[in-house]
């Protein structure tokens, strides 16, 4: 997919925010975990791919272990240890900038369930900068179950779920430096789980 960056500035793509933060003393673990996968990373290549499944594998989707908190920040996420895809997308974007690949957001409308909750959500995935390539690249660090296999892939793209038209799901193509406004508030308004799924975003703020 073409990507576009509305503001045309890798530099934001590359700020340290109170939501992609890797630079205040909270981030002090997010910093450690970045030194410790730049180790085993012999190339910038690699440590995007290693930060990449550090997260999707290492970082819980709450929902899949019935998690009851809600997390947003970065340092928060890995602190917690679980997440749902938008928060999982803000630590996994900490980790790329911190180490200076670019890093934003892109986001999907996509039906919560098919038979119990027919309602369009949107879903959040990160876009990753290549700069031996020169082009961006989407990674959903969602975390894979039975069903979702996403994976890191240069010759196309793997994400966790495939859009669906006919459904009136969507890809939305551009590429946002930082959250969506309306995705923070649903993760800092919404103090348990349970409330969350009943406030999940359905539009953005920035489109």
């Amino acid at each position: 997919m073409q990507l576009t960056l509305p503001s045309g500035d890798f530099a934001a793509c590359l700020a340290s925010t109170p939501i992609v933060d890797f630079t205040s003393p909270a981030a002090e673990p997010v910093r450690a975990l970045a030194a410790a996968l730049l180790r085993r990373s012999p190339t910038p290549l690699h440590y995007i791919q290693n930060a990449y499944e550090y997260v999707r594998d290492r970082i819980a989707h709450s929902a899949d272990i019935r998690g009851r908190i809600v997390t947003c920040a970065a340092p928060d996420v890995l602190r917690a240890g679980e997440g749902i895809c938008f928060a999982k997308s803000h630590l996994l974007a900490a980790l790329l900038r911190c180490r200076g690949v670019p890093a934003g957001f892109c986001y999907q409308r996509l039906l919560l369930d098919d038979l119990s909750a027919p309602v369009l959500i949107l879903h959040g995935l990160n876009a990753v900068y290549l700069s031996q390539e020169k082009r961006w690249i989407r990674l959903d660090a969602r975390g894979n179950k039975p069903g979702v296999n996403a994976q890191f892939s240069l010759a196309g793209e793997q994400l966790a779920f495939p859009v669906r038209p006919e459904r009136g799901e969507e890809d939305i193509p551009v590429l946002f430096a930082q959250p969506d406004a309306n995705v923070v508030r649903a993760l800092t308004e919404n103090t348990s789980l349970a409330a969350l799924w009943s406030h999940l975003p359905t539009a953005l703020a920035s489109r």
